[in-house]
């Protein structure tokens, strides 16, 4: 069996006030079927929508349904670095909606500056399953398929722009400053002392920690 993973940008921010508090959450199409998409996999309706009906039912409905920042390297759950709970999964034809609310830990904090800063975000549906080549030649995901969690996974034009520039030495400006070398070695070596496997991670986590400092010097 893989690890199958598939991207989607098609998700709107929702923000709502609870007691005062502003909560965020996100929805939109977390996945669909029969229509090749980005990574050339299809899935079949039946095999998908079968899937979504047992993780709403073993996971969305006793609110397990957490999903983590970045992009994991398994199947795994990774309870340090969850950073939402899915509320809702509904299936419409060949689409799966969902909503999810974005909690108040480390990496769900990081989700939310993010957010602020107006950084686009999407989500990652993340399973192990098997493929197979149907008659038209596309890799067809197969019956055996576990959707493990549906993740957060931003925009990496921004992050990585941000972790070119601190590497390559330039200079970024507050609006009342420069922000200090210190700052910016304590980046270096984050990114520097970080496995490739958890780089997309880091990043994200470099630019948030710049994103947050930035705005208190506003």
């Amino acid at each position: 069996m893989l690890l199958i993973t598939e991207h989607t940008e098609d998700v709107n921010l929702i923000t709502e006030e609870v007691n005062g508090e502003k909560q965020y959450h996100i929805d939109g199409v977390f996945m669909q079927a029969e229509q090749k998409n980005r990574n050339g996999r299809v899935y079949p309706n039946k095999t998908l929508m079968n899937e979504v009906a047992r993780y709403n039912r073993e996971y969305v409905k006793p609110s397990r349904a957490m999903g983590e920042l970045g992009h994991p390297d398994g199947p795994q759950l990774n309870l340090e670095r969850v950073s939402h709970l899915i509320k809702e999964l509904r299936i419409d034809g060949n689409d799966v909606y969902g909503k999810a609310k974005i909690l108040d830990t480390p990496y769900g904090k990081i989700v939310k500056d993010l957010i602020k800063e107006g950084v686009k975000i999407g989500v990652s549906s993340r399973g192990m399953g098997s493929l197979k080549q149907n008659k038209q030649g596309i890799n067809e995901v197969q019956d055996d398929f576990s959707l493990a969690a549906v993740d957060i996974v931003a925009d990496p034009s921004a992050p990585d722009a941000y972790v070119q520039g601190i590497m390559e030495g330039k200079e970024w400006v507050w609006e009342n400053g420069i922000l200090t070398s210190r700052e910016i070695e304590s980046h270096k070596e984050v990114i520097s002392k970080t496995p490739k496997r958890n780089l997309d991670e880091a990043k994200l986590y470099c630019f948030a920690d710049f994103l947050s400092k930035l705005r208190k010097h506003k």
